[in-house]
C-alpha cells in the first residue's frame, strides 16, 4: 500500500510537471510566433510539433540502433491514431477549434498522403527499405522548405504592422520555450512510469496496459499541449501540433529509422494504417466542410477511438 501510495504521488507530480509545461512551453512559442510574424499554425506544425514527438522519434531511433526496429510502425501509426482520435478530440470537446484554410488546403492533404504512402512501401517486400525510408525523408525535406517558404512570406507581410520587441524577449521566450518542452517531456515519463507501476498492482494485464497507459502516456504531450493551447485561443498551434506531428512521425522518424536498417512490416499493420488514413480523411472533411471542429466533431472522434480500441482487445483483425 506505501508503495501504491508513493506512486499516487509521483503521478500527482508528473500532471503537475505536465500542466504547467504546456502552459510555459504554449506561451513561450506563441510568443515567438508573434514576434517573428509566423502564423501559429506553422509554429505548431514545426517547433511545437517536433516538440511534442519527441518520445516517439526517440524511442524508435533508439530501437532502429540497438537493432529492434520493428517496433518502429506500430509506434508511429498508434500514435498517429491516437493524436487525431483521441487527442484533437479531447481538444475540440474542451474548447471548438477553427481551422486555417492553409492547413485545409495543404497540410493535411499532405498528411493523409503520408500515411498512404507508408502502406504500399511496407505492403511491397513486408518491410520499408532503405530506398523507402530516403524518399519519405525527401519528402519530409520538400515539405521542411514550402513551410520555410510560407513563414518568410508572412513574415515579410506583417513586418511593418509589427511591434518591436527586444533581443532579451526573443532569448527568453526560446529558452521558456525549451523549459516548458523539458518539463513535458519529464512529466509525461514520471506519469507513464508510475501509473504502469499501479496497474500492475491492481493486477493489469501487460498487453492492456501497453494499450492504455503507455500508449496514452506517450501521447500526453500533444494532448496537454494541444488543450493548452486551445484553451488560451491559440487553436493554431493545436491544430498544428497534431498534423504537424503525424507527418513528423512518418516522413521523419519511419524514414530516418528505416534508412538507419529496414522495418519488418507485420500484417496487422494494414488495418491500422488503414484507420489511421480514415482518422486523417475524416479530420480533413470535416474541416473543409465547416472550417473548424466543433464539440460534436470531438465527440465523433473519441467515439470512433472507441470503437478502434474494442477491435484491438477482442482481437478480431
Amino acid at each position: 500500500m506505501l508503495m501504491v501510495l508513493l506512486q499516487l504521488g509521483i503521478l500527482a507530480g508528473g500532471f503537475v510537471l505536465l500542466i504547467k509545461g504546456a502552459d510555459i512551453f504554449v506561451k513561450g512559442a506563441s510568443t515567438i510566433a508573434h514576434k517573428f510574424g509566423v502564423p501559429q499554425i506553422i509554429i505548431g506544425l514545426t517547433i511545437v510539433a517536433m516538440g511534442t514527438s519527441a518520445p516517439e522519434a526517440a524511442v524508435s531511433i533508439s530501437a532502429a540502433l540497438s537493432g529492434n526496429a520493428d517496433i518502429t510502425i506500430g509506434n508511429v501509426v498508434g500514435s498517429n491514431i491516437m493524436n487525431i482520435l483521441i487527442i484533437l478530440g479531447i481538444t475540440a470537446l474542451v474548447a471548438p477549434l477553427i481551422v486555417e484554410r492553409s492547413a485545409v488546403k495543404v497540410d493535411m492533404p499532405v498528411m493523409l498522403g503520408a500515411t498512404l504512402l507508408l502502406l504500399p512501401f511496407g505492403m511491397v517486400g513486408s518491410n520499408v527499405d532503405r530506398i523507402e525510408g530516403l524518399t519519405l525523408l525527401a519528402v519530409f525535406a520538400g515539405y521542411m522548405i514550402y513551410l520555410f517558404r510560407q513563414a518568410m512570406r508572412s513574415r515579410d507581410e506583417e513586418a511593418e504592422n509589427r511591434p518591436t520587441y527586444g533581443q532579451g524577449n526573443v532569448w527568453t521566450m526560446v529558452f521558456l520555450t525549451a523549459l516548458g518542452l523539458a518539463l513535458i517531456v519529464f512529466g509525461s515519463k514520471l506519469t507513464v512510469s508510475a501509473a504502469t507501476e499501479i496497474a500492475e498492482f491492481l493486477g493489469v494485464s501487460q498487453r492492456m496496459i501497453g494499450l492504455t497507459v503507455v500508449a496514452f502516456g506517450t501521447s500526453l504531450p500533444e494532448l496537454v499541449t494541444s488543450v493548452t493551447a486551445a484553451r488560451r485561443g491559440n487553436t493554431g498551434i493545436a491544430i498544428g501540433n497534431i498534423v504537424g506531428s503525424n507527418i513528423f512521425n512518418i516522413l521523419f522518424v519511419t524514414g530516418l529509422t528505416a534508412a538507419i536498417t529496414p522495418i519488418a512490416f507485420l500484417s496487422t499493420f494494414t488495418f491500422d494504417l488503414l484507420v489511421a488514413a480514415f482518422a486523417a480523411l475524416i479530420l480533413w472533411l470535416f474541416s473543409w466542410k465547416f472550417n473548424s471542429l466543433s464539440r460534436i466533431c470531438g465527440l465523433i472522434f473519441v467515439l470512433l477511438y472507441a470503437a478502434y480500441f474494442v477491435v484491438v482487445v477482442l482481437d478480431l483483425v
